[in-house]
């Protein structure tokens, strides 16, 4: 069977489009590589059986994006598996797929590439979760926590596993639900599940959010904020760092203050609480 790479570069302020796109119509996980003014993103399947990425180019804009497909050697698979490595998050969080080895002294979160966005290489989900880390031993988990765009569940998992408890994961994306449902399993612990569209309403809201989305969905995380009860803490991510400050004032709008904000390369969090 002929395997093909399917790649998709684009200039780096594109790429939280490119990323959003890509996460729904991805159906094994992807790769991230940056280099000099461009992102690019890639894909792995049998020919014939990879998405159209068209959307992505109509999404993008033609001319910021491309898109190239090569064959891969007949050893893809462990090539594949060579690319996603444990990493250790927050000096204590282990996320690492199922074929690597347990960290003796780290809190383990098993997470394998599938279909749902969200291995816990990402930079984004990294620093969600040396956020969260840092909460945890700052001030104890304390009680609920509800992941906004739980994709794989990871930022759930890890939650659960520092002593947040009863922990949501909401997701628009049924085969994301899925996953996070089979990765609850597969970890040991216990998620509440829910699917709803972020777009449109909020779910119930827990004492701490976390919340790893595009800016467009955070600005709409933000405006459903108004009028409700507002967490006690909220962690932010999946923003390029040129879009924080508007991120951020639409949040402050709703009632929330900046507290922290940290940047890797291109990307950047934020944690806020009530103003």
């Amino acid at each position: 069977m002929t395997m093909i790479r399917l790649a998709v570069r684009c200039r780096p302020e594109e790429a939280n489009v490119v990323l959003g796109e890509l996460a729904v119509l991805a159906p094994n996980g992807f790769e991230e590589e940056h280099g000099a003014g461009f992102v690019e993103y890639a894909i792995y399947g049998a020919e014939g059986e990879l998405p159209d990425l068209g959307r992505i180019e109509a999404v993008a804009g033609r001319g910021t994006v491309e898109v190239a497909a090569t064959e891969v050697p007949e050893d893809w698979a462990d090539s594949w598996r060579d690319f996603h490595q444990p990493l250790l998050v927050g000096g204590r969080i282990w996320v690492r797929p199922s074929w690597a080895e347990p960290h003796p002294e780290a809190i383990d979160v098993v997470i394998d590439p599938g279909r749902a966005f969200g291995t816990g290489a990402h930079t984004t989900t990294r620093m969600c979760v040396e956020m969260l880390v840092e909460l945890a031993d700052a001030t104890g988990p304390g009680a609920a926590l509800i992941d906004l765009g739980t994709g794989s569940g990871v930022l759930a998992i890890a939650a659960a596993k520092l002593g947040w408890d009863p922990v949501t994961g909401c997701d628009h994306e049924a085969a994301a639900l899925e996953a996070a449902a089979a990765n609850a399993v597969a970890n040991g612990v216990e998620l509440e599940l829910v699917r709803a569209n972020l777009r449109q309403e909020l779910p119930t809201l827990a004492p701490t959010v976390v919340a790893n989305l595009t800016a467009p969905l955070l600005r709409d995380v933000a405006a459903g904020l108004e009028d409700r009860e507002l967490p006690r803490h909220l962690v932010c991510s999946g923003l390029l760092v040129a879009e924080v400050d508007e991120v951020s004032a639409a949040l402050t709008r709703a009632g929330m203050a900046e507290r922290e904000r940290r940047s890797n390369g291109d990307w950047a969090s934020i944690s806020l609480a009530p103003a």
